[in-house]
């Protein structure tokens, strides 16, 4: 059966059902079993015929949403975040793999771009830096503490103030993607841009390792969710311009739905990242070993979070079905 067809057939089964999970209607536990069983069905078939595909992944949120309906109780709500952020969102992330690895490389490739034409160009890093910042490191530089840019701040201060603003960086990401996904490519382009622009400085002045021990300590984590965050925003782009079987309002619909939710993810990572900041970088007397540690364990919390944890929890899921 073509995946068309396959939807037509069952489209208001799952719509009914999917209503009844988000306005959390009661109904009796055998409708919502029979109903799941169905469900089950329909989902082995998919992962069978229709691998990959946007109806597999939708029919895979709604049996989660299934599941939570059937065995949720008073002490499952209580852990309702937790059962997000450790279940739900993994299983939910893992049919957007191949859009994460989109928004990483466009991000790598904008960096490159960024440090080619600070190289080429003697202005470009302060176009993109600005003069203030620019003369401010200098004179840093030439005072020996080239990183005391971070120790400026009160660290609280600092740690709210740059978690808010990352924050809503990743918003606007999301938002952005609202423009076909231009607006959250643009935003790439200038966050990618300005970090490659920024270590060329730092390796134009012999002090690339200073630097890079320094701003990954929180960069790992701020730069990965930023990348994260603009996923979502080609997630919402994608469904305006790829509907698949949908009507381009129900894809619309589902890919701001799927990108709120990738975004929402980011949050924990922008605060753990913002009290980096704020009251780890600015120790720029640490050792060496120490540094490479933090920024060693926030890139395989992340890569273990957003790449090997959907995989996991995904083989669970179809074991479980099966």
């Amino acid at each position: 059966m073509r995946e068309s067809a396959f939807v037509k057939q069952n489209k208001d089964k799952w719509l009914t059902f999917e209503s009844l999970v988000q306005n959390n209607i009661s109904i009796s536990p055998s409708e919502v079993s029979n109903i799941y069983v169905e469900l089950t069905e329909d989902l082995n078939y998919a992962q069978t015929f229709y691998p990959e595909s946007e109806t597999l992944a939708y029919l895979n949120e709604l049996s989660v949403a299934a599941h939570q309906k059937i065995y949720k109780s008073k002490k499952e709500s209580k852990n309702r975040i937790f059962q997000f952020y450790l279940k739900e969102f993994p299983l939910f992330f893992y049919h957007h793999r191949s859009t994460l690895l989109l928004a990483f490389i466009l991000f790598l490739s904008f960096s490159i771009l960024g440090a080619y034409s600070a190289s080429e160009d003697d202005g470009f890093v302060r176009l993109i830096l600005g003069d203030a910042y620019v003369n401010k490191t200098l004179s840093n530089i030439q005072k020996g503490d080239p990183m005391a840019i971070y120790k400026e701040a009160n660290q609280t201060d600092m740690f709210l103030g740059i978690t808010i603003n990352n924050i809503k960086v990743a918003l606007f990401a999301f938002v952005a993607g609202l423009l076909a996904g231009l607006g959250t490519i643009y935003i790439l382009l200038q966050n990618a841009i300005m970090l490659g622009s920024f270590q060329y400085f730092f390796y134009d002045q012999g002090l690339l390792w200073e630097s890079t021990r320094t701003i990954w300590i929180h960069g790992a984590i701020e730069i990965s969710v930023i990348i994260v965050a603009s996923c979502a925003g080609l997630v919402t782009g994608k469904s305006l311009l790829f509907p698949g079987t949908y009507t381009r309002l129900d894809a619309f619909t589902k890919g701001v739905k799927s990108g709120l939710k990738i975004v929402i993810s980011t949050i924990p990572f922008f605060i753990i990242a913002g009290f980096l900041e704020g009251f780890v970088t600015r120790l720029t007397g640490m050792p060496d070993w120490l540094a490479v540690f933090i920024i060693s364990a926030s890139f395989i919390l992340i890569i273990y979070y957003y790449v090997i944890l959907p995989q996991l929890i995904y083989t669970n899921h179809a074991k479980q079905l099966h």
